[in-house]
């Protein structure tokens, strides 16, 4: 339940422009989520939302922008980045896949669900695979820069 109700907020903060957590609450109550600020203030806290100003003035629940990792030893270990669905598939050099998963774990990020590393593979379990596609782009413009 708690995982449908948060994967409902990231769609209604998509899609509306919520600037309380009354307005979300009657959102999610419309959605058939009985819902109390208490739980709402939780789950805010736990998907990392923040209140930003659109191009109006008008604060409202977003995510933050997603960090991607800025480390030598991320963007120097990464030989490609390739996705299907939700599942983000990371090449790495012979022996680093671990360590370079590590960082991915220690970069926030709401819409990675979990990793699991081998010796030179990633796989990079995503939420959907819009937030996959994006994800391997990003990682795609990392490796290019280096």
């Amino acid at each position: 339940m708690k995982n449908a109700r948060q994967q409902e907020i990231l769609e209604i903060i998509r899609s509306h422009i919520v600037g309380s957590q009354d307005v979300l609450q009657d959102l999610l109550r419309q959605k058939g989520f009985p819902v109390t600020q208490a739980t709402i203030s939780r789950d805010i806290r736990e998907l990392n939302l923040i209140k930003k100003a659109n191009s109006q003035g008008v604060y409202h629940y977003v995510l933050p922008d997603a960090p991607v990792p800025h480390t030598d030893l991320f963007s120097g270990n990464v030989l490609s980045v390739d996705y299907a669905a939700n599942t983000v598939v990371l090449k790495c050099r012979t022996g680093t896949a671990q360590a370079v998963c590590t960082v991915l774990d220690d970069t926030p990020r709401p819409d990675v669900v979990g990793t699991l590393a081998g010796d030179d593979t990633i796989f990079v379990l995503i939420r959907t695979t819009e937030q996959a596609k994006r994800f391997a782009a990003e990682i795609h413009q990392k490796i290019q820069d280096r």
